[in-house]
């Protein structure tokens, strides 16, 4: 059985494939399992104890697989999960990431911006906390019910259809428009 330390990524779908090729890129020569969750997407829609539950499944499995560290790839499981699972599971750094609504703060605070997000991840005290520190009060929250299960068929026309029936209300409101746009916050040192 191969004993190499391994770096875990989970995502509810394959949207986090997006954050492990940013990962490859400073970490080339690490080796990573990729655990897609599509069983179960989308996550935003689930009760906070659902969302635990999977996530922590997801993260006993990466331990069994010998993972020296955990991403959580998915705004939702990071939003409602990752303190749970850093306070039960801290020999392991489990890494999540933010809404990036401070990046909007940063370059481009006088402007409107619109956050497309899950409702689970709109709804998180984590989310609040950071959507209320930095409010510019030119903010528009748009939860995007069903949007990721959409977005995984990966039919153009259909995302583009939602996109429009949702978001076109919008058009010459906003400058700026958060989605999948991440940053990555770490618990602990991975070395």
């Amino acid at each position: 059985m191969n004993k190499t330390k391994k770096i875990g990524i989970f995502d509810s779908g394959i949207g986090g494939v997006t954050v492990l090729k940013e990962i490859l890129k400073v970490l080339p020569n690490e080796d990573y399992i990729y655990y897609s969750d599509s069983a179960n997407n989308p996550y935003g829609d689930k009760s906070d104890e659902k969302i635990i539950e999977l996530s922590e499944n997801i993260v006993k499995y990466f331990i069994q697989k010998n993972c020296k560290a955990i991403v959580i790839a998915c705004n939702t499981a990071s939003a409602k999960a990752v303190t749970y699972l850093r306070k039960k599971y801290k020999d392991i750094p489990i890494i999540g990431i933010e809404p990036a609504y401070k990046m909007v703060y940063d370059y481009s605070y006088d402007n409107s911006t619109l956050v497309m997000a899950t409702k689970g991840t709109l709804e998180s005290e984590k989310f609040n906390l950071l959507y209320n520190k930095y409010n510019n009060h030119k903010t528009f929250l748009l939860p995007c019910i069903g949007l990721a299960d959409i977005i995984e068929e990966g039919k153009k026309d259909k995302i583009e259809r939602y996109l429009e029936e949702n978001i076109g209300r919008y058009r010459g409101k906003v400058k700026n428009i958060v989605l999948r746009m991440y940053t990555l916050s770490i618990s602990k040192k991975l070395y």
